[in-house]
Formats: C-alpha cells, sequence, structure tokens
C-alpha cells in the first residue's frame, strides 16, 4: 500500500503534462489531493485560528509550531503589531498601485534606507515579496546576451525568474565549486553569466559554500547574488547574513532578503550598487506590474529591523535553540542531513513515509513541514523542522519527548 502511494505520489506532477483540447481537463481529472485529505495525510494549507509564536491553535487544540520561519519572534512582538497598526492609521490599507506609479511612499524609502546601511550596501529597493525579488532582478538583468547560473537547489523563485527572464538558464550541482567552474568555462566569453545561490538553502538549512563558490565567479568574471532569504537575521555578525558570516559582504554584488523570515512581515529587498539598483527599478517587472508592499507590512519590517539590531541576542539564542535540537536529535539516532543553521531536516526517505510522520508529530502536538519529491530529491523526502528564539526550553524538550517516542517506533527513520 504504501509503495502505491509513494509511486503515486512521486508521479504526480506529470499531470501537468497532460495535453487535450479541454485545458481544464486534468484538474477535473486530479483525485490524488483530495484522496489524501480523505486518508488523512495531507499536510497543507492547514489554517490556523490563532498565533502564539511557538504555539499556535489549529483544529481547537494547541500545538508547539516547529514549521515557521519566524527566526526572532517576533510577529508577535508588541512593537511590530503597533507599527503596522499606525500606519494603517497614517497611509490606509493599501496604496492600490505598483511601485513604478503611484504605489511607493515614505515608509518605503525609510525601510530602503535602513536596509542598505544596516547590510552595507550603497542602495536598496523594496519589492512585495521576496519571490517577486528574485524575479524582479532576473527579468532585469537576464537577456540574451546574458545567462543565469545557478545552483541545482536553488529555491523555486530564483528557477521562476529565470523562466520569466529572456536568458539562458544553466545549473551546477548543488555547492560543488568544480562543477561551476565547468560550467562558467562553457559560456561564450560574448555571454554575462550571473550567478545566483541560496544563501541557507531552505530545506536541508545548510550554507552557500560561498569561500569555495566565489574564488570561481572572480576567475570568470561573473557577477554573484546570494538570495540570503533564510540567513538573514540570524547569521553572521548582527545578522547580516550569509556573506556576513564567512567576512565575503564586499565579494558579493547584490544581496536579496525577504521580509516574511525574521522581519515577521511579508516583502522583500535587493541591495547593491545604487546604479544597479536604479536600473532594476526601471527594468524589473515584477516591481512594475504589481501593487507595492502594503504600508502595515512596510512598518512592521522597518520595526523589526529595529529591534533585530537592538537586540542581537535574538538571532544567538535562536542558533542555541537549533544546535541543541540537532544534538538531541541525532544522539536519538535520526539522519539530519549537514545543516548549519536553525533549520534543522530530519530525512525520511520516501514520500509516504514523511507524510505518516508529518501526520504523527501533528497528532502529538508537534507541528512540521514535510517536503517530498520535487520538492526533495526523490528517495530523500525530509521533515523539516525550523526554531526561533521565542521557544521555551520546556517547548524544546516536549518536542525532543514525542521525537524519541516515534523513533522507537518507525525503523525507517533510524539513521543507517
Amino acid at each position: 500500500m504504501t509503495d502505491d502511494w509513494n509511486t503515486r505520489i512521486n508521479t504526480r506532477h506529470l499531470t501537468k503534462e497532460e495535453g487535450g483540447r479541454d485545458v481544464l481537463k486534468k484538474a477535473f481529472d486530479f483525485e490524488l489531493a483530495q484522496q489524501i485529505r480523505d486518508s488523512g495525510y495531507f499536510p497543507y494549507y492547514h489554517p490556523i485560528a490563532q498565533n502564539d509564536g511557538p504555539e499556535v491553535q489549529l483544529n481547537g487544540k494547541k500545538i508547539i509550531m516547529l514549521g515557521s520561519n519566524n527566526y526572532l519572534g517576533l510577529t508577535t512582538h508588541p512593537e511590530v503589531k503597533k507599527a503596522a497598526k499606525e500606519a494603517i492609521d497614517e497611509f490606509g490599507s493599501s496604496l492600490t498601485g505598483s511601485r513604478f506609479v503611484n504605489g511607493s511612499c515614505i515608509l518605503h524609502e525609510k525601510l530602503e534606507k535602513a536596509l542598505a546601511q544596516f547590510l552595507h550596501k550603497e542602495d536598496a529597493v523594496v519589492f512585495t515579496t521576496g519571490y517577486q525579488a528574485n524575479t524582479g532582478l532576473l527579468t532585469a538583468l537576464i537577456n540574451k546576451q546574458s545567462c543565469a547560473v545557478i545552483d541545482k537547489c536553488a529555491h523555486g523563485s530564483i528557477y521562476d525568474g529565470c523562466a520569466m527572464a529572456k536568458g539562458e538558464t544553466l545549473t551546477f550541482q548543488h555547492n560543488d565549486a568544480h562543477d561551476l567552474d565547468r560550467v562558467l568555462a562553457s559560456i561564450p566569453q560574448d555571454k554575462g553569466p550571473l550567478i545566483m545561490v541560496d544563501g541557507v538553502y531552505s530545506v536541508e538549512g545548510d550554507f552557500a559554500q560561498l569561500p569555495q563558490l566565489i574564488p570561481i565567479a572572480k576567475k570568470h568574471q561573473a557577477r554573484f547574488v546570494v538570495d540570503d532569504a533564510h540567513g538573514f537575521g540570524v547569521m553572521g555578525p548582527g545578522g547580516r547574513g550569509t556573506a556576513a558570516h564567512f567576512g565575503l559582504e564586499d565579494d558579493i554584488d547584490l544581496l536579496v532578503v525577504t521580509f516574511s523570515k525574521s522581519l515577521a512581515s511579508i516583502g522583500g529587498c535587493i541591495a547593491g550598487p545604487a546604479k544597479v539598483i536604479d536600473y532594476i527599478k526601471i527594468f524589473g517587472r515584477s516591481i512594475i506590474f504589481s501593487a507595492s508592499c502594503p504600508p502595515a507590512s512596510t512598518a512592521a519590517a522597518l520595526k523589526a529591523l529595529e529591534i533585530l539590531q537592538r537586540e542581537p541576542e535574538r538571532g544567538q539564542t535562536v542558533k542555541r535553540h537549533g544546535e541543541y535540537m540537532k544534538k538531541h536529535l541525532s544522539q536519538m539516532g535520526y539522519a539530519l542531513g549537514n545543516s548549519d543553521s536553525p533549520i534543522i531536516p530530519i530525512i525520511v526517505g520516501e514520500d509516504f513515509n514523511t507524510l505518516i510522520i508529518w501526520k504523527e508529530l501533528f497528532d502529538q502536538g508537534v507541528y512540521t513541514n514535510p517536503f517530498i519529491f520535487p520538492a526533495a530529491d526523490k528517495g530523500r523526502a525530509v521533515i523539516r523542522t525550523s526554531y526561533m528564539a521565542t521557544h521555551t526550553q520546556e517547548h524544546l524538550d516536549r518536542a525532543l519527548n514525542i521525537f524519541s517516542d516515534l523513533i522507537k517506533k518507525y525503523d525507517f527513520l533510524k539513521r543507517q
């Protein structure tokens, strides 16, 4: 039965390739999602009734949240909530237009100035989401005379931005400097390469190996971009991110960060040379054709950035939590991969087994994120856990007790 479920889950994406005259037929014929819902193993779109940060209310009960990107625990901070409310009073709920035309306000510019200063860059531009920051960057800079060179494990928004851009896209093996060298050597001298990597990879929590990758970029005169959605606010001195962690801030050309993780809001930003930022503001499709980041979200991010700088101990706390959980989960026998961050993946293997573990944890009061194919490689599906500064020791130990019982029940969880 499990093998049948794994086969069906692994091949579900093939329905997107189905044809026929009726373009909606594949949707009407797609039964797998409902069948998994009916079985009780559907892990997605569960509505949260109340959010207290480290705990949330789901289905009428409190559950420990180990599936959030709220690393610094600021989504419920009184100052952040107050700033958002005051922004609504001053600016209303929306600017109802794109940054390009009528949707810019002084809050956007304040946040851009603050982020550029914090990240040690000349300038910055705010987008409505981190996804749009990546697509805006790539649609502005990649054309038929250039190409994007991306890590195989890069975030989906980077792949989508490459698909939207008019240039060629090349990939290199994850964190493999030798393969990057090979790919860059294959690019004609009259074509400009732009390398783009995640700072911290969102599924398995490992760093981009910038000390090995950046010298290869320089060797081939390639520009370098880091999407530091999961490193910003936590990694490096003061939370300035992965490049700062390695002492390589000056060696990357552009830095992308999001507000939906450490900054407790929604939005995204590109930081870099002023001339390049201005060019992206003129040619990035997602900033021209999308409504701007709402005032409340912008103000929340601005206040969260202030707290991040005022209370650097939050970043240290969440890193300690990640190290604590990694140590104890490893001692239990779980396979955890090579995480360098407060993202701790539990490698399960098969897709349906991963859904089984997700449901067991959910039913016992722990919320996690299952990553299955194609978000994870075939045979390497994971339960992704992540931690925040506002988790207490009691939260962590209660979760560890549940994990301890679980690995005794399921042999396939034990590290081989």
